[in-house]
């Protein structure tokens, strides 16, 4: 069941496409998504109250230049409003890192260039912060970066010791370089971690004493050490800050990892490793206003 949840997880990451209510006329944002579940109807709902106070003193008949914003909910949601013929700004949620940057190389630059999101996954600082916390020193931390993913060389620079796959390389093989690290940096990129590998990259670290530091609390439900992971209030709350930003300043800020997040602690793989966890650790967070 909970290796069902990761997949789930995984595939949300990957290729989710949420639905949203239609454009309410009076106010220059769409929100645009691709089913309605239960989650996306949450979702929507909660961005819509977010981003209602910004755009309520916009009067639609202005029709000034890139009045109109859109909020993709999904990587489906982002392929469809980056092939919207119309003189807007998009700002992706719900979309991991490696997806979204797929999406946007193969828009014209000019087109590229009005987008931005709110990636789905931890910030990689954060995640070596919280291990550096659980550990309660410096620790040595690995991660492998796959061929769609090496653009995150630069955030992990001096946080982490990175090999970088290439696309023939066997992941055991890689994991066994890792294992002068005390922590494995998991990120979301399917050519290493996958619904089908996961079970046994976490019994592999485990039997080396090393700890995941996973990218989903789902991971952590299945034997990661740990994560931060941020809810669906935190990710719009970003989203409503990114659009109150666009519409004050005319500039859009760049794409960002989720400032507000909470954290996921395994305590039984804790225990395991020998690891004290610290209060200081499980309430590792950033609070949203």
């Amino acid at each position: 069941m909970r290796l069902r949840a990761l997949a789930a997880g995984l595939a949300f990451i990957a290729s989710a496409a949420l639905a949203a209510p239609p454009e309410t006329p009076g106010y220059r944002f769409q929100i645009v998504t691709g089913d309605t579940s239960g989650t996306t109807t949450r979702i929507a709902e909660d961005l819509y109250k977010r981003l209602v106070p910004t755009f309520a003193a916009f009067r639609t008949e202005l029709a000034q230049r890139r009045r109109l914003v859109l909020v993709a909910i999904g990587p489906d949601a982002l392929r469809q409003a980056a092939a919207r013929r119309c003189d807007c700004v998009v700002i992706a949620t719900f979309t991991s890192s490696q997806v979204w940057r797929s999406i946007v190389a193969d828009l014209p630059p000019a087109r590229a260039k009005g987008m931005t999101a709110v990636y789905a996954e931890p910030a990689p600082a954060d995640q070596v912060r919280l291990a550096t916390l659980l550990y309660r020193r410096p620790v040595r931390v690995a991660a492998i970066l796959g061929p769609e993913t090496g653009f995150l060389l630069p955030a992990l620079a001096g946080q982490a010791e990175v090999l970088q796959a290439k696309r023939d390389d066997d992941v055991g093989d890689l994991l066994a370089r890792t294992g002068r690290s005390e922590v494995l940096l998991a990120l979301p990129d399917s050519a290493i971690y996958n619904p089908e590998n996961i079970r046994n990259i976490l019994l592999s670290t485990y039997r080396r004493k090393q700890g995941v530091i996973g990218f989903s609390a789902d991971m952590v439900k299945v034997g990661a050490l740990a994560t931060t992971y941020s809810d669906i209030e935190d990710i719009n709350a970003q989203a409503a800050e990114m659009a109150a930003r666009f519409v004050a300043t005319g500039e859009l800020p760049p794409p960002q990892f989720p400032h507000y997040f909470r954290t996921a602690i395994n305590e039984g793989v804790a225990r395991s490793l020998d690891i004290a966890v610290s209060e200081e650790a499980r309430r590792f967070a950033r609070a949203r206003p």
